[in-house]
Parts: C-alpha cells; structure tokens; sequence
C-alpha cells in the first residue's frame, strides 16, 4: 500500500526561496517512495514566470499533487505578517479536515501553521488512528520575535504558539546544529519529539557555473545580493557599503534580487547614491537567480550579529559558490566559518568599512581574471556537502521512518 504524504506549506515553487528548495528536493524524494499532496498558497502575480493559476489543483505528475489557496501578501508580495499568515493557516484548518487521510503530515513554519495543524489532526484522530506530522524547523522564530524588539507578550504568545506546535510533533527536522539546539531547548526534555538536523542545501543541477550571465546583468563587474532581506539578515550594510565603494569605483554596480522588511531601507540608500550604482529587482526563479550569481564578481550575505540569529546558515552561501562565484560574508555563524575554512570567499565583521573593503576586493578580482581551480573547487565543496539531492532524501527518510 502507498503512503500518502502530506505538506502545508505558505511558500513553494516556483517562489524562489530557502524553504522552496528544501522543500523541492523533499518531496522529489518522498515522491521516490510515497504519494505527495502539497497544501501551498498561490504564486505571487508579480513573479516572472510563475504559473497563473487561481484556486484549486494541479498534477504535476510523478505521485505529487499541489493544492494552491490564495493568501495575503505585504508590500513586498511575500506570505509574511500576523494577517497574512491568519489568511493561510485559517483556510488551511478547513483544507487539512477535508484532504483524503493522509498517513503524515509535514508542517513548515510559521508556528500558528504547526499550532493548526496539531489540533486538527488531533481531532481527525478522534475518528480513527492518530496522523502523525513532522515539524521542518527552518529557525526559531518566537527568537527572532523577540531579536525584532516586539513587546514581551507577544514574544510570550509566539513562544507557546512554537512550543506548541514543536512538542505535538513525531518529528523534527532542524536545519543546522543551532537550531536543534533551540528546538530542543524550548521543548524541554520530556518531549516526545525527535530532533534530526538535516542542513539546508542547493540544487547543484540548476546553481551551476554552466551557462551565460543573465542578459539584463550590468556590463561593468557587479556584486549580487540574492534572496530575503529581513531584520536578521542585515543587508543594509552592503548597500551602506556601497557609498565608500562607489567613490573609489565609479562604475561599480550592486545587484538585488529579493523582497524583506529591509527593501524599504534599501531604497532610501539606493536613491542617495548615483544613479544606478544600486538596483533594486524582485525574486528571481532559481534558475534566473543562478544566472545573475554565475555573472556576479561576489555574492554578498550577512548575518546581524546580537539579534538571536548566529546559529543561522543562509541558504544564500550555498546557492553562490555552487555556481563558483565567491562570497562576501559579513557576521557571525557556521557559514561563516565554513567560507573561511574552505575557501569559499571572504568573511568579515558586521562593519561597513569592512564589508566595503572586501566588496572592492572581489569587483578588482574579478575584473582582474577570475581563479578558475577556486572556482571548480567551490563548486565541488557545494556539490560534495550541500546537494539537495542528498538533504532531500535524508529529510524524507525522517518524514517516513513512522513511529
């Protein structure tokens, strides 16, 4: 008998994010072995290239079914506030009572989705079997609550609403060692939960250093800055950065392509400085988005440190250096220290004069002559630790190991 599995998710292809490609490469692998039914939101209207497709289902072949709702989005054209996920765990409720039994369930964030989810299956379970589901913990997000300054009973509200939702799982799976860490201490040890860090990876069949830059890419060397922009993150530096940069590299050019709680912050720097020196685009599908990186002299990511995010491994590194292209990390954290160890670019501290430092660095290098043996061997560190190939199979086997 074929397991029926089932995903709620807010974010899926063709969105181009962390948790879509994670969650791809996921259920590619659990299609390998069981039927798949993903509960997801319809796609941005905004987004080159994505489907147009209004309520309803789609068969995309292979034992996968995707089930697309409509849910708010902010300004920035992303599932992301209390009213805009109440628009997608509210429908959901519904959605999850009605889909055909599945076998397991899994749950990407925000907490209130795993709050929903915990008490519906429960109550489905009053009628028969317990359904199990798997909590994929991507962070801790009454952390980065409270790392955002949100008054302390909602920091307290969030923290039980992820409490919650974590210790009503069979299953964990974190993506990096400092999160199981939280995971596991915000549930406490008599937790039923099982906790498995399974990393973040890329998909090294469309991040690659095969092809052409993509057409729109500036003709002078440029940097890129690929994927969310939030509170955590910090991008504001490179672009900060970017004043020193310029009056020593005119012709310099910085690259972003996302959406966050800090495009507006952005702007206001883009427009204080030349013209064109900062261009300002929405996400990319992945394989735009790889073209834009194969083409960039650097790919910037950064981590703000003291905010309760230092554990945090941005997808973004991965993405970078599976096309070959160096990264310019500023901050703290694991990927920080893999960029240093392996040679995957350059770290620095979370400091504009250094960030600007190593961003003239990279646009020099690059203009120089790009190192293709530290080009292959990016690729190959990417490809060796971080397929999604590999992350994807290792997370099915937890979806699917049962009780």
């Amino acid at each position: 008998m074929t397991l029926r599995v089932l995903l709620a998710t807010r974010i899926f292809a063709p969105e181009s994010a962390a948790a879509t490609f994670r969650l791809t490469a996921l259920v590619r692998a659990l299609a390998d072995r069981a039927s798949v039914q993903v509960l997801t939101t319809t796609p941005p209207p905004s987004l080159r290239g994505a489907p147009s497709r209004g309520p309803g289902a789609e068969d995309t072949g292979g034992g996968v079914t995707v089930s697309r709702w409509p849910a708010l989005r902010d300004s920035t054209g992303y599932v992301r506030g209390y009213l805009p996920y109440l628009s997608f765990d509210l429908p959901l409720a519904l959605r999850l009572l009605t889909v055909p039994r599945p076998d397991v369930v899994v749950v990407e964030p925000p907490p209130t989705t795993g709050a929903v989810a915990r008490v519906i299956l429960a109550a489905r379970g009053l009628r028969g079997p317990r359904i199990p589901y798997v909590y994929y913990a991507a962070d801790v997000w009454s952390d980065a609550t409270a790392s955002m300054g949100a008054p302390a009973p909602v920091v307290g509200v969030m923290r039980w609403v992820e409490r919650f939702a974590l210790r009503g799982a069979r299953d964990v799976v974190a993506v990096s060692d400092g999160v199981a860490a939280r995971v596991r201490a915000l549930v406490g040890p008599d937790s039923g939960a099982s906790v498995t860090v399974v990393p973040n990876g890329i998909d090294t069949d469309v991040f690659t250093p095969v092809g052409d830059p993509h057409p729109e890419a500036p003709g002078t060397p440029y940097l890129v800055y690929a994927g969310t922009a939030s509170e955590w993150q910090g991008a504001e530096i490179f672009a900060e950065a970017m004043r020193e940069v310029v009056r020593e590299e005119p012709r310099a050019r910085l690259v972003f392509l996302g959406q966050g709680s800090s495009w507006p912050a952005l702007q206001r720097i883009r427009d204080d400085l030349p013209s064109g020196a900062i261009e300002l685009r929405p996400l990319a599908p992945p394989a735009e988005a790889a073209a834009w990186q194969r083409g960039a002299a650097a790919a910037l990511v950064s981590v703000r440190p003291g905010v309760g995010y230092d554990f945090a491994y941005p997808t973004k590194v991965i993405a970078a250096v599976a096309c070959g292209t160096p990264v310019v990390f500023a901050g703290p954290g694991p990927a920080a220290a893999d960029v240093a160890e392996h040679g995957l670019g350059e770290t620095v501290g979370y400091d504009v004069g250094q960030v600007a430092r190593a961003m003239l660095a990279a646009l020099r290098a690059h203009r120089g002559g790009r190192d293709p043996a530290a080009d292959e061997a990016r690729v190959h560190w990417a490809r060796t630790h971080r397929s999604l190939t590999a992350t994807g199979r290792a997370a099915a086997d937890v979806v699917l190991r049962g009780p």
